[in-house]
């Protein structure tokens, strides 16, 4: 059991990663986070770079929200502020866990670690438990593991799960060659499993949220039980603690992000969140950022609520409208109340999903695009909130990649000339725009909506494909939280 004295600069921690994507370190990490809360450890879970999806799961399981950890949007000190900010809030933690991304290597250059699941380790002084999926491997398995741990002896692999193991002798074989030729121990055997698997989309697995909504809170709670009795089975858990107790103390963050901003309390103004099955795609740290700004957040369904609260500013982030979009098009009350919201002047910010809430009609299933992965979506157009122009369709567009942009005009998330680094990642395109349609970003990387151009504005409406993270982008939650309070004033008066 933890002891809970440790300074927040000394907590165990240790960081999951493998030598690719779909080797299994999303459900192992899973599995290790519901086996030490079952313990009673208060963890902490983080994400390297920018997904939406597996934190999801790492809040769900640790009843802590997960962070995201990128090593191009974030220099050293906000990845160290992030991290800080993450254990002590609330109760302490009394470990961190750190699931990767893709391969520990891969990152935005070939030949610089920048962006990668090594950087974050480095930075972080964290040991690395590596996953292998040993599927038909056994001896090359230690090859594996030497050429990964030498690559960069900077980056301390400890430990290694072998995953996807057939059988005792495949076990046996590819654990003595490891420990033999690497002299890493291994400290999981995890064998192949069906019940392993969690339900993939076409941005990656289904949401947590939406997880419960479609199976049921007991079929989900028996999945995630199911996942955490074969690790607890098949890993060392003491091993798997006296590695993160190994990590080296970590230095404090010079500056900190998470400070409150002078007279925020003075006057704060309400910010609607749309969060249900629809849209849920939010690091939590911009919701922090908004708070601490000086906002009151109020959350609502697009889906299931008739009108919108009482609210003085609008964020609708990103997930699957497009999945939903009969739910949302027969919600006209709330769709009406947005649009006339939107025409009064509220700050509306919307990421990439509610970009496409935004628009006039989503269409699904177009002729010869095709579908996702599970993806159900039937050749249909739907009706949306009608605040932006466009049409949004549903297609074999497939965009994934970070962005650079700036500021053109003065709108509901910064100044005329502020220029953030972000990401975008859909399968939609916005069609039928007219041609005086206004733009509030000009992109030097990424694709936008049209010709370079992001961040669709109308009035004081802005939706935009690209994500911002509000420490990489420190203008997001004053600029978002002051229109609101601007807004709420002018209704004062009025």
């Amino acid at each position: 059991m933890p002891d809970g004295k440790q300074s927040i600069g000394n907590i165990p921690r240790v960081l999951i990663s493998a030598d690719r994507s779909s080797s299994g370190k999303t459900t192992i990490s899973l599995g290790l986070m519901a086996a030490l809360v079952s313990r009673g450890y208060k963890v902490q879970p983080f994400k390297v770079a920018l997904d939406y999806i597996d934190p999801s799961y790492h809040t769900e399981i640790t009843g802590r929200f997960c962070r995201n950890l990128d090593g191009y949007l974030m220099d050293e000190n906000e990845i160290l502020d992030v991290y800080t900010h993450a254990c002590e809030i609330g109760d302490k933690a009394d470990i961190a866990i750190i699931e990767g991304v893709r391969g520990l290597y891969e990152g935005f250059e070939s030949l610089s670690d920048l962006g990668s699941t090594a950087q974050i380790a480095k930075i972080l002084n964290c040991p690395v438990i590596f996953v292998i999926n040993a599927r038909s491997i056994t001896r090359s398995s230690a090859a594996l593991v030497n050429g990964y741990k030498n690559f960069d002896p900077d980056v301390e692999i400890a430990g290694v799960i072998l995953n996807n193991i057939g059988s005792r002798r495949h076990a046996e074989k590819a654990k003595e060659a490891i420990e033999f030729y690497t002299g890493v121990p291994v400290i999981g055997i995890v064998p192949r499993d069906p019940s392993m698997q969690i339900s993939m989309r076409h941005l990656g697995l289904i949401p947590a949220l939406e997880g419960r909504r479609r199976f049921g809170d007991g079929d989900f709670e028996a999945r995630l039980h199911g996942i955490e009795e074969i690790i607890n089975k098949g890993i060392d858990i003491d091993s798997f603690l006296k590695i993160a107790s190994s990590a080296k103390p970590l230095k404090s963050p010079e500056n900190n992000v998470f400070s409150p901003v002078p007279n925020a309390g003075v006057s704060r103004p309400k910010i609607g969140i749309a969060l249900d099955e629809a849209f849920n795609f939010y690091y939590r740290d911009n919701i922090d950022l908004l708070k601490l700004a000086g906002a009151e957040i109020v959350y609502f369904s697009p889906v299931r609520d008739a009108v919108l609260p009482e609210v003085d500013g609008l964020y609708i982030g990103g997930g699957y409208p497009e999945l939903f979009a009969a739910d949302l098009e027969a919600n006209e009350s709330m769709r009406q109340d947005i649009k006339k919201s939107s025409a009064g002047g509220m700050p509306i910010y919307a990421e990439c999903g509610g970009l496409m809430y935004l628009t006039e009609k989503i269409s699904t299933g177009a002729p010869g695009k095709g579908t996702y992965h599970d993806a159900s979506m039937p050749e249909s157009t739907y009706s949306m909130v009608g605040a932006l122009p466009g049409h949004t369709i549903m297609g074999q567009t497939r965009v994934i990649s970070y962005n650079i942009g700036t500021l053109t005009k003065d709108c509901p998330i910064g100044k005329k000339g502020n220029s953030f680094k972000g990401h975008e990642f859909h399968h939609s395109e916005i069609k039928e725009i007219p041609e005086d349609a206004e733009f509030a970003i000009t992109l030097s990387r990424g694709t936008g909506i049209k010709n370079n151009k992001d961040g669709l504005i109308s009035g004081n409406t802005l939706g935009s494909y690209a994500h911002l993270h509000g420490v990489a982008y420190r203008e997001l939650a004053g600029s978002l939280v002051e229109a609101a309070r601007k807004f709420r004033e002018s209704r004062l008066l009025s």
